[in-house]
């Protein structure tokens, strides 16, 4: 059973004992969160809009800090987001990071957990949100993206998620000069992003962790 657990910067995070992981740093949820794909990611992206595809939709909290930044800069975000096993109720309420954020976007962050899967949500002028329960095995190519958030469990504990197929189709959905971001930097990814097109970089990890992966495809 789906445990919370308090970080170290004050917010809550998930754990699942069937596979002994954590949903985000024990050292701190949101500052994780907020280093790898926000300043890492959202924020080395010059689209405006930018269309963000996310893997792993997960407790909201990537998708609540895209929009809070899209808020502030007055930016239009379209994000898209794929969940094979989406959270129950009782449990993206009780981890409640819209209420480190202020009312606003506690509203927010209901809004988006409340949104119908499969069907695009306007969340607020500038974002819209279309979460899709599906495995992301299963799709097909359709829209390409500007900015890639890749937030599945650890290849150590998912690597059916982290395969070349898998990341063949992200690159494949990736726009030109488009951003890859996560915060794994496991040799194998790095390798198997530089065969598919990605210039590949190491920014520095948030704390815990020494480095993350960014990459930016060059074809």
């Amino acid at each position: 059973m789906i445990r919370i657990k308090p970080t170290l910067d004050g917010s809550n995070t998930l754990y699942v004992p069937s596979i002994d992981e954590h949903y985000h740093s024990t050292n701190g949820a949101i500052q994780e969160s907020r280093h790898v794909f926000i300043e890492n990611g959202y924020m080395q992206c010059n689209s405006n809009p930018v269309q963000v595809f996310e893997m792993g939709f997960g407790t909201g909290l990537n998708a609540l800090l895209t929009l809070e930044r899209s808020i502030i800069e007055n930016r239009i975000v379209e994000y898209h987001s794929v969940e094979k096993y989406p959270l129950e109720k009782r449990i993206w309420e009780k981890v409640d990071y819209g209420s480190l954020f202020g009312k606003r976007c506690e509203k927010y962050y209901s809004l988006m957990h409340n949104c119908n899967w499969d069907i695009k949500c306007k969340l607020s002028n500038n974002f819209t949100l279309l979460k899709m329960k599906k495995d992301i095995r299963d799709m097909q190519s359709g829209e390409t993206y500007d900015l890639i958030y890749f937030d599945a469990f650890a290849p150590g504990k998912q690597a059916e998620l982290w395969t070349f197929d898998v990341l063949s189709f992200i690159a494949s959905i990736t726009k030109k000069h488009g951003i890859f971001i996560t915060y794994s930097a496991k040799g194998q990814l790095k390798r198997d992003l530089a065969k598919l097109g990605f210039e590949v970089f190491h920014p520095d990890g948030p704390p815990g962790k020494r480095q993350i992966t960014r990459a930016v495809k060059m074809i």
